[in-house]
């Protein structure tokens, strides 16, 4: 339950359209829901400003829908990640306005909009140093706009010809935070954090070859990179940098609101 909802909840008590009793009933299921094999969050959009995610592997499909049923029931955007192709399929099946990622392996079922500040532009920018690395690329940029927020896709721009980043300048300083995914030895967040004046987010990949160890060269490589201001998430958790993304422009937001209501 988003504050809106809980807003317009008790607005309607008041204005006798729901009983107290209905209205109890609601406010119940509110810190979570127990459903012996999970017990769902509902309350994570109040203390967090978005609501809980499912990760999808290690769930049974039927699993993953009782609990996007119940999350969806609330009103919450739902996003599930990590998903295989036979689990892609039942959940849009079982929702037809869901939006699948085959690239990401995501499901996004809509929900009521998470925005504070509908009217203010606010935007993030994921790019990518190979192509090899949009998997991880699209998870975060799903994350992202499954909160409700644009985000832009720059793909293919790594060091070893940095003349296709440069060639996006002005796309990127457009940008209110950037997401960098890279393997190998994982430079460009470093590169692209000496640019901006925006947080950056690098996102290490276990592309690469065998030095590569998994990803554990970039992750290092990004943890000693010498360019302020940017932050390291773990191995392939694009769905951590679309969050840190999406709170970024939610504070954003907040910040704007706060000085206009002064």
């Amino acid at each position: 339950m988003t504050e809106e909802q809980l807003i317009k909840l008790l607005q309607q008590f008041k204005d006798g359209r729901l009983t107290e009793q209905t209205v109890l009933d609601k406010l119940k299921a509110l810190p979570f829901e127990d459903l012996e094999f999970a017990k769902v969050d509902h309350h994570r959009s109040l203390r967090r400003g978005f609501p809980e995610v499912i990760y999808g592997e290690g769930k049974t499909t039927d699993e993953i829908l009782r609990i996007a049923e119940k999350m969806a029931d609330h009103g919450s955007p739902v996003l599930i990640t990590r998903l295989n192709v036979d689990k892609r399929k039942a959940l849009s099946q079982a929702f037809p306005t869901a939006t699948t990622n085959d690239r990401a392996r995501t499901v996004t079922i809509p929900g009521e909009s998470l925005r504070l500040a509908k009217e203010l532009e606010v935007n993030a920018l994921v790019l990518t140093a190979g192509t090899s690395d949009a998997a991880v690329a699209e998870e975060a940029a799903v994350t992202v706009e499954s909160f409700g927020y644009s985000c832009d896709r720059i793909y293919d721009v790594g060091v070893a010809g940095l003349h296709r980043l440069l060639s996006h300048g002005e796309r990127i300083k457009k940008a209110d935070a950037i997401a960098v995914v890279a393997g190998m030895e994982g430079a460009l967040p470093s590169v692209v954090g000496g640019l901006v004046d925006v947080p950056v987010i690098a996102v290490p990949t276990s592309i690469g070859y065998g030095a590569n160890f998994g990803g554990v060269s970039a992750l290092l490589g990004m943890l000693t990179g010498c360019a302020g201001g940017v932050a390291v998430v773990n191995i392939d958790n694009g769905f951590a940098a679309g969050f840190m993304l999406a709170t970024i422009l939610r504070n954003l937001e907040r910040k704007y609101q706060s000085f206009n209501t002064k």
